[in-house]
């Protein structure tokens, strides 16, 4: 990791009023969660582009609601890592914070973070398939097949977004208005491919903010970036919290600051 980068971004991050933590899959990657990308396990023997859509379900609801029943144990078994925690010691330290996930495992939630804006629902609740119902619960993980709404009679389905199926508006207008008001975006773990998703770093930029990323790899968004840190989530994130406050040099007429 660039030793200049992290300590110019931790200034930065030290001053900000507002921050926005916008994260992608690289997140839950280092809490050995797999992605969609990761031809192993669970998606070699699942098309996601094929079944994770509500035409599959329609057409095979046992087998989708099988598939997720197995990543939602698999998820409950994963545990948040120390880029999680970071994020929680972030949030006591800035005036204000807001989570934009594309995940959907909740570790955010899991690890203690309030305020979690969940771009592509979450696999933590089940919601009814019938859209006038409304209905939502907590994820019936040990159900064989999909069970009926408890209001209405439909089947239950996992309350995340499948592939053809627009955000919920409520989430994409929080999202989009902390994005346009915050100091300091950081972007974790996330490859900028999923739009309208990826338009976040882009939208803070052109808002004045300033792009932070943290990924292992060069992405979509790097360009977006005004600073880059070349770690996973597990380690940038500490890293950075910990040069902004605990190894931070007093500023300049503060009471830490030499006579």
């Amino acid at each position: 990791m660039d030793e200049r980068a992290l300590a110019e971004a931790a200034r930065r991050l030290r001053r900000a009023r507002a921050v926005v933590v916008f994260t992608g899959a690289g997140m839950s990657r280092d809490s050995g969660i797999p992605t969609f990308r990761d031809a192993e396990g669970l998606w070699a023997r699942f098309r996601p582009e094929e079944w994770a859509t509500e035409a599959a379900f329609r057409r095979d609801p046992e087998r989708v609601w099988a598939w997720y029943a197995e990543r939602h144990r698999r998820l409950r078994e994963a545990a948040p890592h120390p880029g999680y925690e970071a994020l929680v010691e972030l949030e006591a330290r800035v005036p204000a914070l807001t989570i934009v996930t594309q995940n959907v495992d909740g570790l955010h939630r899991r690890a203690g973070s309030r305020e979690v804006i969940e771009l592509h629902g979450s696999l933590e609740r089940a919601r009814c398939s019938a859209p006038a119902c409304g209905y939502e619960m907590p994820f019936p993980a040990d159900a064989p097949t999909p069970p009926p709404c408890p209001r209405c009679g439909a089947r239950l389905r996992p309350a995340v977004v499948w592939f053809g199926e627009t955000l919920p508006p409520e989430a994409v207008e929080r999202a989009w208005a902390r994005t346009r008001a915050c100091d300091v975006l950081l972007a974790v773990g996330t490859s900028g491919t999923v739009w309208p998703a990826a338009e976040l770093p882009w939208l803070a930029r052109r808002h004045g903010a300033t792009v932070i990323e943290i990924n292992p790899e060069p992405t979509e968004l790097t360009p977006a970036a005004h600073l880059v840190l070349r770690a996973p989530a597990a380690a940038g994130l500490p890293a950075l919290v910990r040069q902004a406050w605990d190894r931070a040099p007093a500023e300049p007429g503060s009471s830490n600051s030499e006579p």
